[in-house]
């Protein structure tokens, strides 16, 4: 088995079940966010709709031809008010509730797209514009720029001491240390063992689901304060 980022080299068979092993464990967890993200917005959707101005379902449908217009025009009202709900809900939280959901949020979300980049790119070579950064002999990995973002943004912080700010921050923030944390057992062990069955599986799941119940947790506090807002208006 040739390695697909080193061409004319070959993949031990043992080293290449270890990586397929860990690969489909990084497509389950994957998939796990992808169904807990979308079951709590389905469930928000839902929340909103039946507590909201938008008719029922049951209200929606009939037997005439305009029914499956009228259904359609009711889901659209209720995603409209439910992003509503999470936007009053946003602008009604303390600014450092704000910044931590901006942390949060950029980790986990540059933390996944970093994980899609470096499979597709060992995979294919590239990932739209982005492949491989090497500087002479030597291969920059994600961590460098992520430890560079994570210090630009957090001195920004510490010299600029705005609260304010700090809720902007930490977007930025969230996003270095995603990048840093991702190679963690690089820097742990001190050699490329990114894509080893060490490599992964101990840094994805810690990192996975412990960033992605945070930030559902403290979503879901925003949205139900968005929907005391929101739903008592209509």
């Amino acid at each position: 088995m040739r390695l697909p980022h080193l061409p004319g080299a070959r993949e031990p068979a043992l080293a290449r079940r270890r990586r397929l092993r860990a690969e489909r464990r990084t497509r389950a967890i994957a998939v796990a966010a992808l169904l807990t993200g979308g079951a709590v917005a389905s469930t928000e959707v839902a929340r909103v709709w039946r507590r909201g101005s938008a008719p029922l379902p049951t209200e929606a449908v009939g037997a005439d031809s305009e029914a499956a217009a009228r259904l359609a025009a009711a889901g659209a009202e209720a995603l409209g008010q439910t992003v509503e709900v999470a936007v009053r809900g946003y602008q009604e939280g303390s600014t450092r509730e704000n910044a931590l959901l901006n942390l949060l949020g950029s980790f986990t979300l540059a933390w996944a797209i970093v994980r899609l980049s470096t499979h597709t790119i060992r995979r294919r070579g590239r990932f739209g514009p982005f492949g491989d950064l090497v500087l002479g002999k030597h291969h920059i990995h994600h961590f460098v720029p992520g430890i560079a973002i994570a210090f630009v943004a957090g001195g920004a912080s510490v010299v600029g001491r705005s609260a304010a700010l700090d809720r902007w921050l930490a977007i930025p923030f969230g996003t270095g240390v995603a990048l840093t944390l991702d190679e963690s057992a690089l820097l742990l062990k001190l050699d490329d063992v990114y894509w080893t069955e060490e490599g992964i599986v101990s840094v994805q799941i810690s990192l996975a689901v412990v960033s992605m119940l945070s930030a559902l947790a403290l979503a879901l506090r925003v949205l139900r304060r968005g929907e005391r807002v929101v739903l008592e208006e209509h």
